[in-house]
């Protein structure tokens, strides 16, 4: 591995250049930044509404209903 500041052979993992002591720890491929993160989350929060909505559409047949003499608070008042 050759070092990018003083071009000596070094060996292969080592931290530091032997000669000038420059960081030889590779740099990172990809970072992601502040705008990627919110594209992602706008996506996943997207999705999940979506299949939020979805599903409620297609169990709606199977959802239970609640008989209104167990819940008076739920029954209509008649009108004055």
């Amino acid at each position: 591995m050759k070092c990018p500041k003083c071009q000596i052979d070094n060996k292969e993992g080592i931290k530091f250049c032997r000669k000038c002591g420059t960081d030889m720890t590779p740099a990172p491929l990809w970072k992601p930044s502040w705008k990627w993160h919110a594209q992602t989350l706008l996506v996943i929060y997207a999705s999940l509404i979506v299949l939020f909505f979805a599903l409620n559409h297609v169990l709606k047949p199977y959802l239970r209903q609640i008989p209104k003499d167990i819940t008076p608070w739920l029954k209509e008042m008649p009108k004055q």
